[in-house]
């Protein structure tokens, strides 16, 4: 049984509503399920110059790659896709996202350009988060849903990047703002998709003189042509976005004393942090991670290997005190309760605080120490 190939021999129907878009690779068009009454963008590649199509063709099956291992809400989700290598032909379906682009959206809503602002930010900071680079960062390739919900799309020219061979700009596209000083050694990479994102918002918020934005000298910093000079993140910019108003978003008594109480366990057993390590910064993943380390430990007293709990929210290597432990309920489940029934909002500013806390932690290279496990 293992391994055995799985053939499904019913052929899936759909009804072809319209035509969506035209671009260089091929064109989008509406289709209809009425099985489950549910409507889907369907891409199909397919070159205008016939000559590129098979220098191309891997370029799409990177992007039906990507988009697999990616899910986030304003990330716009892939359900399957059909590929005919010997014709160098493919199609990916998609969600079918019913709004406009960012720039079109905000013409008629300017009211809409902080939360539009920041969840583009949420969205390219999981990109960051999950080592992906998009690459072709314009106002076509980010839509806003009628019901106001940021998608970023199409991941055609983009690629996952592991190691620094991937952060050459290996790409050639007609720019639409003045060009980053790391253009100049071919480099592009998370801090130049930070200048790209800044420089978009600050183009729209230009033209539309639009007065309500109210992360003026955040965006400042995204957009200094010297990467030296630009806030190099963009889990540094959701953290300043969090930090800069905190309307709304009053934390009780009880809710500060479970943070307090588990943020200074976390620094009692934490000594020191690898220094490529990242933090996981979208609140569903945390929540994840948590929930998944407390089956693992629930019958225990005390949570045995403490880097259980560290790597829910690092991702890396870390050096930790043995002897210190947290307690499975005192500290662990009460602090996941209290963060699975808090809003959004208050959840990321919990993490924008453990950030902070955990950016206080000395970093080390990646070296084996007998003395500390990690």
């Amino acid at each position: 049984m293992d391994n055995q190939l799985v053939k499904f021999l019913r052929q899936k129907d759909f009804v072809l509503e319209r035509r969506l878009g035209q671009g260089a690779t091929g064109n989008t068009v509406l289709l209809f399920d009425s099985v489950i009454n549910e409507y889907f963008a369907c891409k199909k590649y397919e070159p205008s110059q016939q000559a590129l199509a098979a220098k191309l063709f891997d370029a799409f099956v990177r992007e039906i790659k990507l988009l697999h291992q990616v899910s986030h809400p304003n990330v716009v989700r892939v359900f399957n896709y059909y590929l005919y290598p010997d014709r160098h032909l493919g199609y990916i379906l998609m969600e079918y996202i019913k709004g406009a682009d960012v720039g079109t959206h905000l013409l008629f809503s300017p009211e809409d350009i902080n939360r539009i602002f920041e969840q583009t930010i949420d969205g390219f900071a999981y990109l960051e988060e999950n080592g992906v680079l998009h690459r072709d960062i314009r106002e076509d390739n980010i839509l806003v849903t009628e019901q106001g919900v940021v998608k970023i799309i199409d991941f055609g020219f983009g690629k996952r990047a592991s190691v620094p061979s991937d952060f050459e700009k290996s790409v050639s596209l007609s720019w639409w703002c003045d060009l980053p000083a790391e253009f100049k050694n071919s480099i592009y990479d998370f801090r130049t998709e930070v200048y790209f994102v800044g420089k978009l918002f600050e183009k729209i918020i230009s033209d539309m003189s639009i007065e309500v934005f109210k992360h003026g000298d955040l965006l400042d910093s995204m957009c200094k042509i010297e990467p030296g000079n630009r806030i190099s993140s963009f889990a540094e910019v959701r953290n300043a976005v969090l930090t800069a108003d905190f309307s709304g978003s009053t934390f009780d008594y009880f809710e500060r004393q479970i943070y307090q109480d588990f943020s200074q366990k976390l620094s009692d057993v934490l000594i020191g942090i690898e220094t490529s390590a990242k933090y996981y910064t979208d609140a569903p993943t945390v929540l994840n991670n948590l929930e998944g380390t407390y089956k693992k430990v629930m019958l225990e007293k005390d949570v045995p290997n403490s880097s259980v709990v560290l790597l829910c929210f690092i991702k890396g290597g870390v050096k930790y005190r043995t002897k210190i432990k947290f307690s499975v309920e005192d500290h662990l489940r009460k602090f996941i309760e209290m963060f699975r029934s808090v809003s959004r909002e208050k959840q990321n500013i919990i993490i924008a605080n453990l950030s902070n806390r955990l950016d206080a932690v000395d970093r080390y290279l990646d070296e084996m120490d007998d003395d500390i496990p990690f």
